[in-house]
């Protein structure tokens, strides 16, 4: 994808994927928050989204476990616009990126993971997601959606998984797919 390209809109409905995470204050709660947002964003439909994930930080200072999950969304946003958006997100739920430790703690984080089939390189966006295919807290929900996932550039997400075998994951019986569910059905591919 050339950088122009990151500020255009494309001209049909773009499938993303988008990974959640928290581990402050209440993070379960943080993250059905955050999915009723995305389900919100202007010019998105969220499409799927995974179950929630109790992962093992990886990297970074001593702290508290993550919950962690995956959507899917399709988006007519211009890649950049959609990051953008997903950055007041995250300020609209407290966090402060200039004030953080660099993979420390977090109150929210929303990462672009896949934009359609875009190869990018920027200083403002990498995708696919640079870590991606090291982060059992992506792959594993991504498997759950289908483990013969292609990422950009790559192979499917069921050739990664074990090499992250051993990162320290467990699935969290939630309740969001009561809340969510009525939601999706309703929303066409």
């Amino acid at each position: 994808m050339a950088p122009e390209q990151l500020e255009t809109a494309p001209l049909h409905a773009v499938t993303c994927w988008i990974g959640l995470g928290s581990n402050m204050g209440d993070p379960e709660q943080q993250l059905r928050g955050a999915m009723a947002a995305l389900q919100d964003l202007a010019d998105c439909q969220v499409t799927w989204r995974s179950r929630l994930y109790r992962t093992q930080p990886v990297g970074g200072p001593q702290q508290p476990d993550f919950i962690n999950a995956v959507a899917r969304m399709v988006t007519t946003l211009a890649p950049l616009d959609l990051l953008r958006a997903l950055h007041k997100l995250e300020t609209q739920a407290g966090r402060q990126r200039r004030r953080e430790v660099y993979w420390g703690p977090r109150i929210l984080d929303l990462d672009l993971l896949i934009y359609g089939d875009a190869i990018v390189h920027s200083p403002t966006l990498t995708l696919p997601h640079p870590r991606l295919h090291e982060r059992a807290f992506v792959l594993l929900p991504l498997a759950e959606y289908d483990p013969q996932l292609r990422i950009p550039g790559g192979g499917c997400v069921n050739g990664y998984l074990q090499a992250v075998h051993g990162q320290g994951i467990e699935t969290l019986p939630d309740d969001l797919d009561k809340q969510i569910q009525p939601m999706l059905t309703a929303v066409s591919v």
